[in-house]
């Protein structure tokens, strides 16, 4: 099997897991990896990720003129494009709307809490890019504020985007960002405002295992590469480190309070395009 039919066949097999984990519907998310230095493999628009064939994927340059395949490439391309452009060392991009992470994104609260420290040492802070209506030009100039020190993101009222070395660490950060999702939303509704003690952080950080490899592991304020953290003092606990510009978030009391209710309304009359995409 050539290099170019096993990342096809890679590419399939993502896409059936996103669709299996009701990361994309219908035609929605793309996917593409690198094909050489200057030739893109990526999933076709109008297409459900979840029954592609490797036959289906087109083949582009970095301008994104279609160099082969029968159907169009993603008309998400330009996205994909600012990435691979601004980050050599990206190999793979992934795009998907998991429903928790995608609520995140429709009520603008960024997953930015040190609280696990899996996503601290894999993903680091997730901040939310500005809202651009998909498949515009908007879209990639939203996304280059932050593809320079993120592996990792949220699309404002769109979903999330990812990136790796190669296609499944590029897939397996859209699963962390999601499981971490569902888990910042319990926590939002327990009411509780705890996040890893400062002394816990630091030394989970303090090998350099980690960020020895990728940098961008770090768990870096938003907007990015900023040196400043706030610590939060919790009455009863040691100092917590919530690495974030944006204000604390109230304490939450009750069903009423619970980020659940106000994405669900802010999903219904928030500014989504309602084209064709993927």
């Amino acid at each position: 099997m050539t290099i170019e039919s096993s990342l096809r066949a890679d590419i399939v097999e993502v896409g059936r897991r996103m669709y299996a984990r009701e990361y994309t519907d219908a035609n929605a998310g793309n996917i593409s990896v690198r094909l050489g230095a200057d030739r893109l493999l990526m999933t076709p628009k109008n297409v459900c990720k979840g029954f592609m064939t490797p036959d289906m994927m087109c083949i582009t340059d970095l301008d994104g003129r279609k160099l082969q395949g029968d159907l169009d490439p993603s008309t998400e391309m330009l996205m994909h494009l600012e990435v691979y452009r601004h980050r050599p060392d990206v190999q793979a991009v992934v795009h998907a709307h998991p429903p928790t992470a995608t609520g995140f994104a429709v009520a603008g609260i960024p997953l930015d809490r040190a609280v696990l420290a899996e996503v601290l040492t894999t993903l680091g802070s997730i901040p939310i890019a500005e809202y651009a209506t998909p498949s515009t030009a908007e879209l990639p100039e939203a996304v280059h504020k932050y593809i320079k020190a993120h592996d990792g993101m949220l699309l404002a009222n769109h979903g999330a985007l990812t990136v790796g070395p190669d296609l499944f660490s590029a897939y397996y950060k859209m699963e962390t960002i999601e499981h971490f999702a569902k888990i910042s939303l319990s926590h939002e509704c327990s009411g509780a405002k705890t996040s890893l003690p400062a002394r816990r952080w630091t030394a989970c950080r303090g090998c350099g295992a980690c960020t020895a490899s990728n940098p961008r592991r770090r768990f870096a304020p938003i907007p990015p590469r900023s040196t400043s953290a706030r610590a939060e003092q919790v009455q009863g606990t040691s100092p917590t480190v919530r690495l974030s510009s944006h204000p604390p978030r109230p304490h939450l009391r009750g069903r009423d309070s619970c980020p659940a209710s106000s994405m669900a309304g802010a999903a219904r009359t928030g500014p989504m395009a309602t084209g064709k995409f993927g």
